[in-house]
């Protein structure tokens, strides 16, 4: 199974090849007479007299040349064409994909806008009239960072780079300097990234249902995130399933069940109350019947100190793993932006007692708290998978570390 959020190469779309010459008969039979030069027959003529045999040798003929087929023009076919692409050439394929990444660059640019705005009033601020750097300064930029949520710790570890920076002549100036906070919040996002702990690079390609795991505390937006979830993976190509295993909370899996009619995605859902393991169970012997490539879990929202749910979410982890190989392959908390530092705390707790695998970080445009997604990767090296950027179904996206660096910085 290919990754999900990577776009697929250009030497991963299909031909069918209907353009190629047709295959060549198979020689006739050792019964059957060959002659040199076959006699076309025809339905019409009828049987002839057989003539006696003459023993006089037959001279076989020459060899006739048969001339080269002219060149064909290439035409393009509609078979030709990536399985995503329907009846379009490679080249308006490409000029697709880079209209999309330009649209995609400028509405992530736009989710981070109110925490740009924040940290860059702030950072113009501390800056303005100043030529060199002195102590004061990184003290009142220690204090900016803080603020936009990017977390002590994290904000320590970053100006102790810059003040060695300083201290070896690599940075002399203010321009040096921002350009050396932005490296920093790059790198910390780009090292999360590189040692997430799964990946579906990981699970053999024998292995289906690939099963993700939903969990994260109420009024996050797991349920919405779900549904934009299944919709973006179904969008790749894949065959989705939703399980709605939370059974606890009252119209959860009613809620659910709107978003997988809305984008086309079955859903196994059974009664209030439900052992959340039964349906989890079930639902994955109905992907493996179905042949589903992906099962997507809804999980109760529950907090880590409630030690029954926690034991519940352990339950139906070791059901997974038993009806298929290495599941949960992925398990995903979904943070609330807005929740800043509290968002961490959660984050810390879940990794301690469910394996969080990566963080779904919901509301990144409502909020000038975006510096949370570096705080989780500095202190916790998980990887922020999505973000949500807005309402619409479309609204999750991959997470892309130099788009929202750049993003903070206005560039």
């Amino acid at each position: 199974m290919g990754l999900f959020w990577r776009r697929k190469k250009e030497d991963q779309f299909v031909s069918l090849r209907l353009n190629e010459p047709a295959a060549k008969e198979p020689p006739p039979s050792e019964a059957q007479p060959v002659s040199a030069r076959p006699e076309p027959q025809t339905a019409a003529t009828p049987p002839l007299e057989p003539k006696p045999e003459r023993p006089a040798e037959i001279t076989p003929e020459p060899p006739v040349k048969v001339a080269d087929p002219p060149p064909v023009a290439p035409s393009r076919s509609p078979f030709q064409t990536s399985v995503l692409g329907l009846n379009l050439s490679m080249e308006e394929l490409q000029a697709q994909e880079a209209a999309l990444e330009q649209e995609f660059s400028a509405r992530f640019r736009r989710a981070v806008a109110a925490t740009r705005d924040s940290l860059s009033e702030k950072l113009d601020t501390v800056f303005a009239g100043r030529k060199q750097i002195d102590d004061e300064l990184l003290d009142q930029l220690e204090e900016v960072l803080i603020a936009a949520d990017i977390g002590v710790q994290t904000t320590l570890d970053i100006l102790e780079t810059v003040r060695r920076g300083i201290a070896r002549k690599q940075i002399n100036d203010i321009e040096a300097l921002k350009q050396a906070i932005k490296s920093e919040l790059l790198h910390i996002l780009q090292a999360s990234e590189r040692q997430g702990v799964a990946s579906e690079l990981t699970v053999p390609d024998n292995v289906a249902p690939y099963v993700m795991m939903i969990v994260g505390v109420n009024g996050v937006g797991k349920t919405t995130t779900i549904g934009k979830l299944a919709q973006r993976i179904k969008a790749e190509g894949n065959d989705v399933l939703i399980c709605a295993a939370d059974t606890f909370r009252a119209a959860a899996s009613d809620q659910l069940a709107i978003w997988a009619e809305r984008t086309g995605v079955p859903l196994i859902q059974q009664k209030q109350g439900t052992d959340p393991a039964a349906v989890l169970f079930d639902s994955l012997k109905a992907a493996k019947a179905r042949g589903s490539e992906v099962l997507i879990v809804d999980t109760a929202g529950r907090l880590h100190t409630k030690s029954n749910l926690m034991a519940e979410l352990e339950k139906m982890k070791r059901v997974a793993a038993r009806e298929v190989e290495g599941a949960p392959h992925e398990t995903l908390l979904v943070v609330d932006a807005v929740t800043g530092q509290n968002g961490l705390e959660q984050a810390r707790q879940f990794l301690k007692v469910a394996g969080v695998t990566g963080i779904v970080l919901t509301k990144l445009d409502g909020t000038a708290k975006g510096g949370i997604a570096v705080a989780i990767a500095k202190e916790l090296n998980l990887p922020i998978r999505y973000a949500g950027i807005g309402e619409k179904v479309d609204d999750l996206v991959v997470f892309d570390p130099e788009l929202y660096v750049n993003g903070l910085f206005g560039n």
